[in-house]
């Protein structure tokens, strides 16, 4: 989809469809008004029969209204409230693609200037919108036979005034760089895990690097991580055929001697669980393990797309956990590289184990922070749905930027604490530490254990384990969260 922007009177636009937003009580906007002025209060005649009184999501197509070089105009029902929230903008904008999507015309302009919404300029506004129109047309029919009909609508212009064009072009460039990095994290999230497996992810990588000069990659295989001692990311990895691999990227966008920012994702392309073997119903969904890897993916995809002025480095922690006689055992101690001993109580918590591992890795890049997004724990859908990600860290300013982030991108994220109280239920009496700490607080205890690896930068953990992924039904699939989070909270950082 092309989007573009474009400062012109919306009634002497030349377009397959026009749109316009209705307020309830059938009340038109001073863009609205004008069109209707222009085709000779045609559109208050349709209004007044009472086909749309503007409730929120109604629609409404016509055509060949006069005095318009529209073919058609479509009016969308915007409720009643004088400013939108985000989730009521991308309803309205979701009612407005469902009939857009399915007319013959190739192209679309959005007067859309009038709608307001709650705590969002005109670059916020417009980059909702066209982030949101971007994602609806993601479809994933790789592996079907007959494909999904595809839209006539290939185009779509935002009209706006003179004075907000450079803002929305703006607005309109760093939304289709979060569209396409959410595309690539959905594409490797729903690809199957008998083709997406550690290996084809460290494959991807090395394309990307192909593809962009100021983008290195190294691949960390079996016998590298061995020479580092990463026991407890070794572990997870032994009893699969699937050779586990820790990939690196490091993106130059900044001066040389700029340290860089580090995001570390969980990369698990598979998870049964391992000895701890998990229930057969929904485990086909443990494919989706490896979305934090993926949203790493996607952010940096993002980030090359926009060429943005920092250094950054990407790690993703990549294995398949599976029962075999090679199998890490519960009751297991591994030594991790940062020379902590780790007893192994539960096969099925092994995100944070490969995830220990790389964090210690990451301190040879000295990163001004390090965020590390991982599916880790089900506690964390028990605490916060599927509606935002669990957020914890030992550093209060980074996590109030990531809240920041999140909400200038509608992604949000919910901090959870991180009190010494709870890290003693990690206590061992065989090793250093255990690998969970019983069944309460979850999501909390991980996050304990990894801060115990992450003690020589700032840092964040993203639990995205409600938010990576919708279950069941036909709308299962990937979501591309948190990418919008990521590349909203990089963009501050490359602003400030």
């Amino acid at each position: 989809m092309q989007f573009l922007v474009k400062s012109a009177r919306a009634e002497s636009l030349k377009t397959a469809t026009l749109v316009l937003p209705v307020a309830e009580g059938a009340q038109l906007g001073a863009t609205a008004q004008a069109v209707d002025a222009a085709c000779s209060g045609a559109i208050s005649a349709l209004l007044k029969r009472g086909d749309l009184t503007g409730k929120f999501g109604q629609t409404l197509l016509t055509h060949d209204l006069p005095g318009l070089k529209a073919e058609r105009v479509l009016l969308v029902g915007c409720g009643k409230d004088d400013e939108l929230s985000d989730r009521q903008l991308r309803k309205v904008i979701s009612a407005t693609y469902s009939s857009l999507k399915n007319l013959g015309g190739s192209d679309a302009v959005l007067a859309l200037q009038d709608i307001r919404v709650k705590n969002r300029d005109a670059y916020g506004t417009a980059r909702l919108l066209v982030e949101s129109l971007a994602d609806a047309t993601y479809q994933f029919d790789r592996f079907k036979s007959q494909k999904a009909e595809t839209s006539a609508l290939k185009k779509i212009t935002l009209c706006c005034a003179k004075a907000d064009q450079a803002e929305l072009e703006r607005a309109a460039q760093h939304a289709q760089a979060i569209a396409t990095g959410m595309a690539f994290t959905k594409d490797l999230g729903n690809l199957p895990p008998n083709l997406c497996h550690p290996s084809y992810l460290a494959e991807e990588a090395k394309a990307l690097g192909k593809a962009h000069k100021n983008l290195k990659v190294d691949i960390l295989d079996e016998k590298k991580l061995k020479e580092l001692g990463m026991g407890a990311f070794l572990a997870v990895a032994q009893g699969s055929e699937q050779p586990p691999r820790l990939i690196v990227m490091h993106y130059q966008g900044g001066k040389k001697s700029d340290k860089p920012f580090a995001l570390v994702g969980k990369g698990i392309t598979f998870d049964t669980g391992g000895i701890s073997i998990k229930p057969s119903a929904g485990m086909d969904e443990m494919k989706y393990d490896m979305c934090g890897a993926a949203s790493v993916f996607g952010t940096l995809k993002a980030v090359l797309e926009l060429q943005l002025p920092i250094n950054l480095v990407c790690l993703l922690a990549c294995a398949e956990n599976m029962p075999s006689g090679r199998a890490t055992r519960p009751g297991d101690i591994v030594t991790t590289m940062s020379g902590q001993s780790v007893e192994i109580l539960n096969t099925d918590a092994e995100g944070r184990l490969v995830l220990c591992d790389t964090l210690t890795y990451a301190e040879r890049f000295k990163p001004q922070a390090v965020i590390d997004i991982a599916t880790l724990t089900g506690a964390c859908i028990v605490a916060l749905g599927s509606n935002v990600a669990g957020l914890m860290g030992n550093n209060d300013e980074l996590i109030e930027q990531l809240l920041g982030a999140g909400t200038r991108a509608d992604d949000r994220a919910w901090q959870l604490p991180l009190f010494d109280e709870y890290q003693e239920q990690l206590d061992s009496p065989f090793a250093d530490i255990a690998n969970i700490g019983g069944p309460k607080a979850g999501t909390i205890t991980a996050g304990c254990f990894l801060s115990r690896f992450a003690k020589a930068y700032s840092w964040a953990h993203l639990d995205i384990a409600g938010t990576a992924w919708i279950s069941g039904g036909k709308d299962k699939g990937a979501t591309g969260r948190p990418v919008p989070m990521l590349t909203q909270y990089l963009l501050d950082r490359a602003n400030a």
